[in-house]
């Protein structure tokens, strides 16, 4: 068969499915396969995971981890006692729908989460179930029992395996958020609500080791007893979900600078636990923010860790991760936050500028309002669709042969196995040249809808010289190459 002849095919099959209801979609595939894990670092390809699986060829798979997470996916959050349920497998349900395979499983540490939003009236949100038993004597400042942190609460262990099994059924990798130390940072009496409060605990554990009424010193060293006590809590998370593939862990949202060695400690912590157990998995460190500037971790410190994977912030200069994220290097898999970006915050142009720049792009997701009533916007539902493109045309492609070449393309926005296969971004539609001199024969020409994945046929192209292309639809486009 021709290339002329397999073109006008594919013309053919494109103008059908237009008639039959729309232009073909990167996004009409196969529904999700369960996690093939424990993910580990791939060798040849260190920007990406690897499930251990191969393609046809015998190349080793790159997992490309995208999707959206949000609040109360483990702790029901909200007003009344106890507070409204979660509907976990709709949420599964959203996540497979969108075409998301990982998403960040949210702890929360305290008995109570004050919010306050900007001309709404303040909420005294529940969170419930919390990992220790609530066994007394003694009443905490809650009113109810006080924690036996010797003791954890079997419901809270029972709900985390189950909730990681679901996920992994669908084919969902889960990172597992072991601390949490953004409401321990804010302003107002939060401290009194932590289970490491004097006032809350039998077993006259205090985690404010300076005594300045504030509590973040639960996530530093400062205390071997709360040292003690957060280890065993890893432990028990870790024979309790440590048997399963989607697995990932995460060691804490948001815990300022002052939590570096903390953290170091526990990443190697888990690391020689899981070197005991028959499945190791990938441990992350996602970056330190705090209200107060001079405690601001850096991204540095999450390179200099012993994490293999990272989330972190927007910095100023050239390379910014919100705007203008640089290549990645392979240091580590890194994981961009919109959280740690811009809070509720997130667009197309991010998703598939991360995409080509060798990233693996996550949103932190308001969802249906129910925490935070941000949710509902038009602008999130984009987002979240582009993400479903961006994993499936990933799963189309060798991506573990891929890495992002941004001088190869005008655009600056190219991944590219050289001579074989490209995927440029084009954040203003129109025009670009992509550099193809290291491409044999002739190359098989698509454009993809960023927001739906609709994929539009173009002419094949020769390779062996720098060629111009132009989008065929107005507005930011994704132009795919790839050798016949």
């Amino acid at each position: 068969m021709t290339n002329q002849t397999k073109h006008r095919l594919t013309l053919l099959a494109t103008f059908a499915a237009f008639i039959l209801g729309g232009c073909t979609s990167v996004s009409d595939q196969s529904p999700s396969r369960p996690a093939a894990g424990p993910l580990r670092v791939h060798p040849g390809n260190p920007r990406y995971f690897t499930d251990g699986t191969t393609h046809a060829d015998g190349s080793l798979r790159a997992v490309y981890l995208t999707g959206a997470h949000t609040w109360n996916n483990l702790f029901d959050i909200g007003p009344g006692d106890p507070p409204p349920a979660f509907d976990y497998p709709a949420h599964l349900d959203f996540l497979q729908r969108h075409h998301h395979n990982f998403f960040r499983l949210w702890m929360e540490e305290e008995m109570e989460w004050v919010i306050e939003q900007k001309d709404k009236p303040t909420v005294r949100n529940i969170m419930t179930p919390l990992p220790w038993a609530r066994t007394g004597p003694g009443l905490a400042r809650d009113g109810k029992p006080k924690f036996d942190l010797r003791q954890f609460n079997p419901a809270f262990f029972a709900r985390l395996r189950s909730r990681l099994q679901d996920a992994g059924r669908r084919g969902i990798y889960v990172a597992v958020m072991l601390f949490e130390g953004w409401i321990q940072q804010q302003k107002g009496p939060r401290w009194k609500d932590h289970p490491f409060h004097p006032d809350n605990n039998v077993n006259g554990i205090d985690g404010d080791a300076n005594g300045d009424g504030i509590g973040t010193d639960v996530h530093t060293l400062a205390n071997p007893a709360v040292t003690r006590v957060q280890e065993a809590f890893v432990r028990h998370v870790i024979d309790t979900v440590g048997d399963l593939d989607n697995v990932l862990y995460e060691i804490a949202n948001e815990c300022g600078s002052y939590s570096t060695e903390w953290q170091y400690h526990l990443i190697r912590f888990i690391k020689a636990y899981e070197a005991t157990k028959p499945k190791q998995h990938p441990v992350g460190m996602t970056f330190q923010w705090s209200p107060n500037s001079k405690l601001r971790g850096t991204n540095q410190i999450l390179f200099d860790s012993p994490a293999d994977w990272i989330s972190p912030n927007r910095v100023a200069g050239e390379w910014n991760y919100r705007d203008n994220p640089p290549p990645a290097d392979g240091r580590k898999v890194i994981v961009p936050d919109t959280d740690h970006l811009g809070g509720i915050w997130g667009n197309v142009a991010w998703v598939w500028k991360s995409f080509t720049r060798g990233h693996n792009p996550i949103f932190m997701d308001p969802y249906d309002g129910s925490v935070l009533a941000e949710g509902g916007s038009p602008a999130w539902a984009a987002v979240r669709s582009s993400m479903g493109v961006a994993s499936q045309l990933a799963r189309r492609v060798n991506l573990g042969a891929m890495t992002p070449q941004g001088a190869l393309a005008s655009s600056g926005y190219c991944l590219a196995a050289t001579g074989r296969e490209y995927i440029v971004y084009l954040p203003t539609g129109g025009e670009v040249s992509v550099d193809l001199s290291a491409a044999a024969g002739s190359l098989q020409v698509e454009w993809l809808d960023p927001r739906q994945g609709n994929v539009t046929a173009g002419e094949d192209v020769s390779g062996g010289a720098r060629r111009s292309f132009k989008s065929p639809f107005a507005g930011d486009a994704v132009l795919h190459l790839k050798a016949r």
